[in-house]
């Protein structure tokens, strides 16, 4: 990406003003957790950046500084509430990390009254930057929102999988959201690159259950891990019970075991940037036109499980276990199948 294309995409996403305080944010390895030359490139690139805005920051007139902290080693760990209170003085916060701080930068841009914006980049890589980075996000904008109104007006949702598991989802109760690349707003937070409507599905908490009941949500859920193929059965939404045999089943098995929390179907979102592309980084992977489930912590989609992860998996075409159709359900009976044949039909987002 040309340093001119660069400026554009930084005024078209995030718009800084005058007299703003903007806030680079990178964590860097310590003791146990291990650096390595994806990591090391992206604290140059977020180098790079910083320079970047340092020069618009003269033009325009805000200021530019960064913020450097002990990787959590876990993604969506929630932050020290030292590092909390040093990011609230910003107005707004480019998170370029290892590990993501997608929950606690949500806790901080969405508190009522907040002023702070927010993009996390976890695992960004420079190749991106001739990728997803280059969409058009004037489109995404439109499929985003298009998405989340579905999502919004839906009660459920059937997924079934190549693998030929089927999973139901309960979205009573919930609203849909949307990542559409735009960081111009006080209380934003956005992944970036981005390009994707999510909900989190209805989880049944105390205070809603009396009302409305368990949660519906039940099914199969597969994951592919390592080039094992791992099932997770599914009941109220939770993960009760993993499938299969091997090491990645036993470890997946203590990890469910040991956190209770970590069972919690978190979010069902739906990737639509034309631009983004495969290759194992669940940054851009979850961008790809199609489907992917996480969970652990919900409270940053919409739900109400606070967890010490949030974790995705995504089914793009060409896996084990992808996506082959996901089929919304609306209150007045009628479908609309969003997701055939492992595509997205981005003819129904225009």
């Amino acid at each position: 990406m040309k340093n001119e294309e660069k400026i554009k995409m930084f005024k078209d996403v995030f718009d800084p003003k005058s007299g703003e305080k903007i806030l680079f944010l990178i964590d860097k390895p310590h003791d146990e957790i291990k650096d390595n030359e994806k990591w090391i490139d992206r604290r140059q690139m977020a180098n790079e950046w910083y320079e970047s805005f340092k020069n618009m920051g003269n033009n325009i007139g805000f200021s530019v500084d960064m913020f450097e902290y002990n990787a959590t080693g876990v993604h969506n760990t929630p932050l020290p509430q030292d590092i909390i209170n040093r990011l609230t003085k910003s107005d707004l916060i480019i998170a370029m990390t290892e590990y993501s701080a997608s929950a606690s930068l949500a806790s901080i841009c969405r508190k009522k009254g907040s002023t702070i914006r927010a993009a996390s980049m976890p695992t960004v890589e420079r190749r991106m930057e001739q990728t997803a980075f280059k969409a058009n996000y004037s489109d995404v904008q439109i499929y985003a929102k298009n998405i989340r109104d579905m999502l919004t007006k839906a009660i459920s949702a059937d997924v079934l999988f190549s693998s030929g598991d089927k999973l139901f989802l309960d979205l009573r109760n919930r609203i849909g959201h949307s990542d559409d690349g735009s960081c111009k707003n006080p209380g934003t937070l956005i992944n970036f690159p981005s390009g994707e409507g999510y909900i989190a599905p209805y989880e049944g908490v105390e205070d809603e259950v009396n009302e409305f009941g368990e949660s519906k949500t039940e099914g199969i859920l597969p994951d592919n891990q390592h080039g094992e193929l791992i099932r997770y059965r599914v009941e109220k939404n939770k993960i009760t019970e993993v499938i299969g045999k091997g090491k990645e089943v036993e470890k997946m098995k203590k990890f469910f075991e040991n956190d209770k929390t970590h069972r919690n179907i978190a979010e069902l979102g739906i990737g639509c940037n034309p631009k983004a592309v495969v290759t194992g980084n669940i940054l851009e992977d979850e961008k790809v036109g199609g489907l992917h489930i996480a969970y652990g912590t919900s409270t940053h989609t919409g739900g109400k499980i606070q967890s010490d992860i949030h974790q995705d998996i995504c089914f793009p075409r060409g896996l084990p276990a992808a996506a082959k159709t996901l089929t919304l359900n609306n209150p007045d009976g009628s479908k609309i199948e969003l997701i055939t044949d492992g595509n997205l039909r981005y003819d129904l987002l225009k």
